[in-house]
């Protein structure tokens, strides 16, 4: 059976030699520079360049001009002190946390839109007044929150090394007030992440003190602590009270 197949094949291709030998179309590539016909044609490239490079910035521009640094670093401490480890897991923290920094962040939004996206959609402003009028909202929030928990000293000490003379946080150029802003960002959440972690030290002090006394060494007390631990979370409204909180510290 197998040499009669053989055979017809062979017979196919003796028949249409064509068949065998026909090549197929390969698509031709190339790649040049061409001379811009009209200003406006450049204009738009030029645009669509800074539009691609804003969009991958995107993330790091949510991280450092927002409150997203805080309330995603007071998450992790308060799931290290439950010690649940993945419980919540890091998907869910995460989009938790970008949707408080879309709330908290509404009002910037609002006002970016309405005083600079909007007017240069309309043709009323140019793209660089566009990104002046972008950062006045940003700059006015992180002013407002660096002196809200006094970590105005960030500004004048990145300002010293790097030898600028600044006499006034709201003075400060952005390679300045954005670094400091997300150093005080950091060491507010790390604040606040202290004052949760001490009821759940105390648990776990206590459990820790009862096993010994009992003589049981050998028992890791994090198993006996944990449901303690994520019983008391649970009573006292541990997630309402902690958002309430996040929100209410901006």
């Amino acid at each position: 059976m197998k040499k009669c197949i053989s055979l017809i094949v062979l017979l196919i291709f003796w028949v249409y030699p064509g068949i065998a030998q026909e090549e197929l179309p390969v698509p031709r590539i190339t790649i040049g520079i061409s001379p811009v016909e009209q200003p406006s044609d450049l204009v738009i490239t030029l645009e669509l360049l800074l539009l691609l490079t804003v969009l991958a910035l995107a993330p790091s521009i949510l991280i450092l001009f927002t409150s997203f640094t805080r309330i995603i670093i007071v998450f992790s401490f308060i799931r290290n002190g439950l010690g649940t480890r993945q419980a919540p897991p890091n998907q869910v923290l995460i989009g938790l946390a970008l949707f408080l920094t879309f709330l908290i962040m509404q009002p910037v939004w609002t006002e970016i839109y309405e005083g600079a996206i909007k007017p240069y959609t309309a043709g009323e402003i140019s793209y660089q007044e566009m990104f002046q009028k972008i950062y006045e909202p940003v700059k006015e929030f992180m002013v407002t929150e660096l002196k809200a928990h006094k970590n105005e000293d960030n500004v004048f000490m990145l300002a010293e090394s790097a030898k600028m003379e600044i006499d006034k946080t709201e003075n400060a150029p952005p390679s300045v007030l954005i670094p400091a802003f997300v150093l005080g960002e950091i060491e507010v959440a790390f604040k606040m992440g202290v004052i949760l972690y001490l009821p759940f030290i105390l648990i776990d002090m206590l459990v820790s003190s009862i096993l010994l006394a009992m003589g049981m060494i050998m028992v890791p007390p994090i198993l006996i602590s944990l449901p303690f631990k994520v019983l008391l979370f649970v009573v006292v409204n541990g997630w309402d009270l902690l958002v309430r909180g996040l929100i209410q510290s901006f």
